[in-house]
């Protein structure tokens, strides 16, 4: 019973406890029995179970008393530990947010609530967010499902963990630069980084209000499109897209250079599967895109975190400082931060070159898929989402692929940080698995505002290429 509850979806759950085949506390309790077979993947910072079941009682309370039944009625969802919740602690992983717990709910968390979820527990991350392994130095590593070894992907590692193994069928996690996308991938589940602002971002711990946005991951595009509805009021059916016909764009110069030989076959297996079901591959340019993303993505985000974050502990009654969260993080994120973010850094963004990033280069780069997208036709840019499979745990410096030596940002972040620059919708579907079993994912971005079409295209992909396997337990 329980091996079938937890594989559920989170529509086909929602739907069996609004008819009662199964209550709210029986669901919680299969997902909480998995949590506790799976502790050593170390996908939670805060799990109270005795919290979750007394949530999952008060919803079969009031379906027994005739209440209205929200659209999550009686789901558990794990919430990134970035996200504030009044009830939990949100550390965002970081060692002087230890007991920092907030006075309300993050809109999106209670827009969920409202809905019927209840909040499964607050799961681990890179710590503030600030990379892309979700190797925590303070709360420990979060370790793939398929691989303990290695890392799940960041910064959304725990959300992701819990989700490919099983733990809960759709999860809160949040995107700046790739951190639901990268995680989705590693560990082989669906993932949807909307278009900009698409879902509110206050009550999350901030890097830039430019690029940070919240968003779900899933085992199945439906669920993502049920959170979309819930957290946007949009209850219509994203539309049965038909492969047949669709174009989608490809730029082997940028996004399929230099991949890992098995990422490159999986990948090129996943596109020739859709051009049987009738998709035509458009070849695509987005001219200067590399010079644009490096003159963007992290230069405003190293330049916006300083204020960011301090406004949002000082907003949000923290009682800790931004030089005071800095000087007690781990070793690894008060080095990035001494490089890249505090004044007389090596790469201290000064207020000249971000005022260019930001009025100049970023404006070119959104121009420029604009243009794109409008010239071609396209409904999505499609690629790998990163360029190797998930690495070992602690090989986050270089890494070899096709005897060359890459930096682990090129590996992990080159393929998506455009996206998340330019604000444009990205869904993350599973491609396959290696031959050594881990998965490979595949990425669809398409043009600003186009949300439900992007999912609408994520079912149909999904048809053809199916789910993987689960991760061995």
């Amino acid at each position: 019973m329980t091996e079938a509850l937890v594989a559920l979806s989170a529509v086909d759950a929602v739907a069996a406890m609004g008819r009662g085949d199964v209550t709210a506390e029986a669901y919680a309790t299969a997902l909480l029995q998995r949590c506790e077979a799976g502790r050593a993947l170390n996908a939670f910072i805060t799990l109270d179970p005795h919290r979750v079941l007394d949530a999952a009682r008060q919803r079969d309370l009031q379906r027994r008393t005739g209440g209205e039944l929200g659209p999550l009625h009686g789901l558990p969802i794990p919430v990134k530990d970035s996200i504030n919740t009044q009830d939990l602690f949100t550390t965002a992983g970081t060692p002087a947010l230890r007991h920092f717990k907030p006075r309300e709910d993050a809109p999106i968390v209670r827009s969920l609530i409202d809905a019927g979820a209840l909040v499964l527990g607050k799961t681990n991350l890179h710590e503030l967010s600030f990379g892309w392994t979700s190797n925590n130095l303070a709360f420990g590593a979060v370790h793939n499902p398929y691989d303990p070894t290695r890392i799940p992907g960041g910064s959304s590692g725990g959300t992701a963990a819990a989700v490919a193994s099983g733990m809960a069928p759709l999860g809160l996690a949040e995107d700046t630069q790739g951190s639901i996308r990268v995680p989705a991938a590693l560990c082989g589940i669906a993932g949807f980084r909307p278009t900009t602002a698409r879902y509110p971002t206050a009550g999350a711990v901030p890097i830039t209000a430019l690029f940070d946005q919240i968003g779900p991951l899933a085992r199945s595009v439906c669920d993502l499109a049920l959170f979309d509805s819930v957290v946007t009021g949009d209850f219509s059916p994203p539309g049965d897209c038909r492969l047949e016909g669709v174009r989608l764009g490809i730029d082997r110069d940028y996004w399929f250079s230099g991949l890992d030989p098995e990422v490159e076959r999986i990948s090129g297996e996943a596109l020739r599967q859709l051009e049987d079901a009738g998709v035509t591959l458009i070849e695509v340019e987005i001219p200067d895109l590399a010079r644009l993303v490096s003159l963007t993505t992290i230069p405003i985000q190293n330049h916006d975190v300083r204020q960011a974050l301090s406004d949002y502990l000082a907003h949000h009654h923290a009682g800790v400082t931004f030089e005071q969260v800095v000087a007690g993080a781990s070793a690894d994120i008060r080095r990035d931060f001494a490089i890249g973010v505090m004044p007389g850094g090596r790469d201290f963004v000064t207020p000249e070159k971000y005022r260019q990033a930001r009025e100049v280069h970023l404006p070119a780069l959104r121009r420029r898929y604009r243009e794109c997208f409008a010239s071609t036709g396209v409904t999505a840019i499609v690629f790998p989402t990163t360029l190797v499979p998930a690495p070992r745990i602690g090989d986050d410096a270089d890494l070899e692929v096709r005897g060359q030596t890459i930096s682990f940002e090129t590996a992990i972040a080159r393929n998506i940080a455009p996206g998340s620059t330019a604000g444009v919708p990205g869904l993350v579907l599973p491609a396959g698995l290696t031959s050594g079993g881990l998965p490979v994912g595949i990425e669809f971005d398409g043009p600003a505002g186009t949300d439900r079409t992007v999912l609408a295209l994520g079912v149909a992909v999904e048809r053809v290429l199916g789910p993987l396997p689960g991760p061995r337990r």
